[in-house]
């Protein structure tokens, strides 16, 4: 599928000043917030934005503050590193 956007002139001179590449940030723009509102998932923005690797994708979502950390992940990770020094604890 193909969208077409129309802006005034004097609005595009002014976002291309910021964005040189006008198509590329409106989609990426676009695939951001349907993946921070989970429309797509990460595989699918890779997709979009046809990044070779899902480091690409956490370097975007990074540089707009989207990060994908929960609660569990964080007690999940804690659980880890205790773990980890009772095991280092042992003789």
């Amino acid at each position: 599928m193909q969208i077409t956007i129309e802006l005034p002139e004097d609005i595009a001179a002014k976002l291309e000043s910021k964005w040189k590449d006008l198509p590329r940030a409106a989609l990426e723009s676009l695939a951001v917030e349907a993946y921070r509102s989970r429309a797509l998932t990460a595989a699918q923005l890779r997709r979009l934005l046809v990044f070779e690797t899902r480091m690409q994708v956490d370097a975007l979502l990074k540089a707009h503050e989207i990060f994908d950390y929960s609660a569990a992940d964080f007690e999940q990770d804690r659980e880890t590193l205790r773990e980890l020094r009772t095991r280092e604890a042992r003789p």
